[in-house]
C-alpha cells in the first residue's frame, strides 16, 4: 500500500473544539459555585437554618451526580475528530484479503424472515470479490423458514447481483431501493427503455422472493409449528452450504460471480447457557474457520443492511495501512436507522456518541469486547461517511423501545459495577480520557436515575410545604442556578442542530431522556444489581421488529403511543401528578403568602417538568383513542402519589 492519504486520517474539527472546551470551562466554574452554594448550608448553625437538612442533602448529591457525569463524559467532546475515505483511495480487487460477513437473527417472529433475508441479500451485494468473501447467516432459533427464506434469497442474488452491478446501484437492499421512499437512485440509466424494463423484471422477481418467504411462513405457523420438535431453545445443529448446482455454461458463470452463502444453527439445549449472541458468535468463528478461514470479519444485525457497497472496501483501506495495521482491531460505523419519523419523537437516533465527536478510538457496541480489546493496547477506528453505510430498523412501538433501552442499560451497568469498572481498572491499561468515556457509558445509568428522581420530587415535596430549596430570586446564586440550567440546554440544542436536527427534535429528545431516567435507567441499573449478587438471571429477549400500522402511524404523525407496560408509565404517571398538585399548591402559597421570590425556583420546576411531560398530560386527559393512558393506569398512580405525599412530614423532619 502506498502511503496513508491526508483525508484517512484523523481530521479534528477545530471550531467543534473550541465551543466544546469553552463551554466546558464556563460551564465548569459556574458548577463549581453551585457546589459551593450547596456544601454552604451544612456549616450553618442547624437552630438558624430555614431548610430542614434531608432535603437539602438529597437534592445536593443528585447535583452532585449530575455533575460527575456531565465531567465524565467531557472526553467525547474534547476532540471531536471526521475520517473519510475518497473513492480513489478504496483498495484494488487484487489487494483485498479474504472477508467473511456474520449476520445474527434470533427469533424469526420478532425479526421478520423477510427484512433478514434482505441484510442478506444487501450483504451478498457488496462491492468487493466474490471469490473473496462469505456470508454466513447465524440462525439462533433453528427455525426451518430462515433456512427457506437463504435458499430463497440466493436464487434471487443470482439476478439482483448482475443488476446493482450493471446500473451502479447504491442501495442494495430490495426492499429498500424499491421503496417509494427511494429516490436516491437517478443515475442516466433511470429514463433508458433498457434500464426500466429489467428494473421491472427485477422488481417482479423480489415480490415473488418475497411472497415465497411470507407463504412459507403461514405454512409452517398453521401445519408444522406444534410438529416441528424444535424451538429457539432445544433444537439440533445444522450447517448448510445453499447452492444450486448450476446445469449450463452461463450458470455456472454466474455461481462464481456469487458470494459463498452459509446456513448455521448451532445446538441448543434448555439446561446449557449458550450465551446468546457471544455463543452465536464464536459458533460462527469455529464453522468460518473450516469453510473460509477469512482473516477479517464483517459483523450485522440481522436488521441492519448495507446502504453503501463500498463499506467493506473503506473498513479495509484502514486495515491495510501498514501504519496502523498491526494495532488495529476494528473498525466501526455508527448505528443509523431508516424508519426514524421526522420528528424523532422517541430519541431513537444515538447523535451524541456518534456525532457529536470522539476520541480514542470508538466504543462498540458490545461493550466489555470493545473495552478489553482497548485494555489490551489494541486500537480502532470510527469512520462516518457523509452516506450511511448501513441502515437498521428501530422500534416505532414505545414499550418496545423502553424494553430495548432498559436491557442495554442493564449490559452497560454490569460492567461498571464489575471487576472491569472502567475508572478502576481502565487507567492501569489505557488512556484516562479513553476511561472516562467507558466510565460514562457504564456509570451514567444509576446517577441519572436517582438525579432525576430527586430532581422531581424533593422540591415539590418542600413547595407543597412552603420550605425554599433554591436560592432567592434576588441572590446572585439565582443567576448560578439560572446560567446552570440554561447552559445544560444550549448544549443540548447546540448538539441536535449541528448533527440536522432542529428545535422539536431538540425538545422531543429532551422529553424522552426525562422519560427513559425515571424508568429505563432504573429498571436496567436494578436488573444489573440483582444479576451481580445472583438475584436474578442472565436473559435476552430480542427487539420485536414487526411494525404495527397502527403504532406506525402514529409514530409517523408525532403521536405518542402509551400502550406501554404499566410498569413504565405508572411512574411517569405520578411524577406529572405530584408536580401537578405542587404547582397549583405552590402558587396558590405564593399568592396567599407573597414569598414569590423564595419559590419561584421551584414552581418554575414544576411548571417546566409539566411542559416537558405534555404528552403524558395529553394522554391522561385529552385523548380518548388507543394511544391513550388507560384509567386504571392514572388511579394507581395518584394513590402512588399520595402514599408519598403522607410521608412528607417524616422526610421534612430531619
Amino acid at each position: 500500500m502506498e502511503n496513508s492519504s491526508p483525508r484517512k486520517r484523523t481530521i479534528p474539527h477545530n471550531l467543534f473544539i473550541a465551543i466544546n472546551r469553552s463551554h466546558a470551562l464556563i460551564h465548569g466554574i459556574a458548577l463549581a459555585f453551585l457546589v459551593y452554594y450547596r456544601a454552604s448550608f451544612f456549616f450553618q448553625d442547624p437552630q438558624t437554618r430555614a431548610t430542614p437538612s434531608l432535603p437539602w442533602l438529597l437534592l445536593f448529591l443528585s447535583e452532585l451526580s449530575l455533575c460527575f457525569v456531565w465531567l465524565i463524559g467531557l472526553p467525547f467532546r474534547w476532540r471531536p475528530t471526521n475520517r473519510a475515505v475518497l473513492a480513489e483511495e478504496l483498495p484494488r480487487d487484487d489487494d483485498l484479503p479474504p472477508l467473511d460477513v456474520f449476520i445474527f437473527t434470533a427469533d424469526p417472529n420478532s425479526e421478520p424472515t423477510v427484512d433478514v433475508m434482505n441484510t442478506v441479500v444487501s450483504a451478498m451485494a457488496l462491492d468487493y470479490p466474490a471469490e473473496k468473501f462469505h456470508v454466513y447467516l447465524s440462525d439462533d432459533a433453528g427455525a426451518s423458514v430462515t433456512l427457506h427464506g437463504m435458499r430463497e434469497a440466493w436464487k434471487f442474488a443470482r439476478s439482483w447481483l448482475p443488476f446493482c452491478r450493471k446500473y451502479g446501484v447504491k442501495t442494495r437492499c430490495p426492499k429498500a431501493y424499491f421503496s417509494a421512499a427511494n429516490n436516491d437512485e437517478q443515475n442516466h440509466y433511470s429514463w433508458s427503455p433498457e434500464f426500466i424494463e429489467e428494473r421491472d423484471k427485477i422488481k417482479e422477481k423480489y415480490e415473488m422472493f418475497r411472497e415465497s418467504i411470507l407463504y412459507y411462513k403461514e405454512y409452517d405457523d398453521d401445519h408444522l409449528g406444534s410438529r416441528s420438535g424444535s424451538n429457539s431453545r432445544d433444537h439440533q445443529a445444522k450447517i448448510e452450504v445453499i447452492q444450486e448446482c448450476p446445469k449450463t455454461t452461463v450458470q455456472k458463470e454466474e455461481a462464481h460471480e456469487m458470494p459463498l452463502l452459509v446456513y448455521v444453527s448451532r445446538e441448543k439445549r434448555p439446561a446449557h447457557s449458550h450465551h446468546f449472541k457471544a455463543g452465536a458468535i464464536n459458533v460462527l468463528l469455529r464453522v468460518s474457520g473450516v469453510i473460509s478461514n477469512s482473516p477479517y470479519i464483517l459483523g450485522l444485525d440481522c436488521d441492519m443492511y448495507s446502504n453503501d457497497p463500498t463499506s467493506a472496501k473503506q473498513a479495509m483501506r484502514f486495515h491495510l495501512d501498514p501504519k496502523i495495521s498491526p494495532s488495529l482491531a476494528f473498525v466501526i460505523f455508527p448505528q443509523k436507522f431508516h424508519n426514524i419519523s421526522k420528528h424523532d419523537i422517541y430519541d431513537s437516533a444515538p447523535r451524541f456518541f456518534y456525532e457529536v465527536g470522539f476520541l480514542y478510538q470508538s466504543v462498540v457496541e458490545d461493550f466489555l469486547t470493545g473495552f478489553t480489546l482497548h485494555c489490551k493496547g489494541w486500537k480502532s477506528i470510527f469512520l462516518n461517511p457523509a452516506r450511511p453505510q448501513f441502515l437498521g430498523t428501530i422500534t416505532t412501538n414505545l414499550n418496545e423501545g423502553l424494553i430495548q433501552t432498559t436491557r442495554w442499560i442493564s449490559g452497560s451497568v454490569e460492567v461498571g459495577i464489575s471487576k472491569f469498572c472502567p475508572l478502576i481498572y481502565g487507567p492501569l491499561k489505557m488512556s484516562l480520557l479513553q476511561s472516562m468515556c467507558y466510565a460514562e457509558l457504564s456509570l451514567y445509568p444509576p446517577f441519572w436515575c436517582l438525579s432525576s428522581w430527586c430532581i422531581a420530587t424533593i422540591p415539590q415535596l418542600c413547595l407543597l410545604y412552603g420550605i425554599p430549596l433554591y436560592p432567592e430570586v434576588s441572590s446572585s446564586f439565582f443567576l448560578v442556578f439560572l446560567f446552570v440550567f440554561i447552559s445544560s440546554l444550549s448544549r443540548q440544542l447546540y448538539e441536535v442542530l449541528v448533527t440536522g436536527g432542529s428545535i422539536r427534535i431538540m425538545i422531543n429528545a429532551h422529553r424522552a431522556w426525562m422519560m427513559k431516567t425515571v424508568t429505563c435507567h432504573f429498571y436496567g441499573s436494578l436488573d444489573a444489581i440483582m444479576k451481580k449478587f445472583g438475584l436474578r438471571e442472565a436473559s435476552f429477549l430480542p427487539t420485536n421488529k414487526v411494525e404495527d400500522d397502527e403504532h406506525v402511524k402514529r409514530y409517523q404523525k408525532g403521536i405518542f403511543d402509551f400502550q406501554i407496560a404499566t410498569m413504565f408509565l405508572a411512574p411517569l404517571v405520578t411524577i406529572v401528578i405530584l408536580n401537578m398538585a405542587s404547582l397549583f399548591a405552590g402558587i396558590i402559597r405564593i399568592i396567599i403568602s407573597g414569598n414569590w421570590d423564595k419559590m419561584f425556583a421551584q414552581v418554575f420546576l414544576s411548571f417546566y417538568i409539566l411542559v416537558i411531560s405534555y404528552p403524558i398530560l395529553e394522554g391522561m386527559v385529552l385523548r380518548k383513542d388507543r394511544g391513550q393512558i388507560r384509567s386504571s393506569v392514572t388511579l394507581r398512580s395518584a394513590i402512588l402519589c399520595m402514599i408519598f405525599l403522607s410521608l412528607g412530614p417524616v422526610i421534612l423532619l430531619y
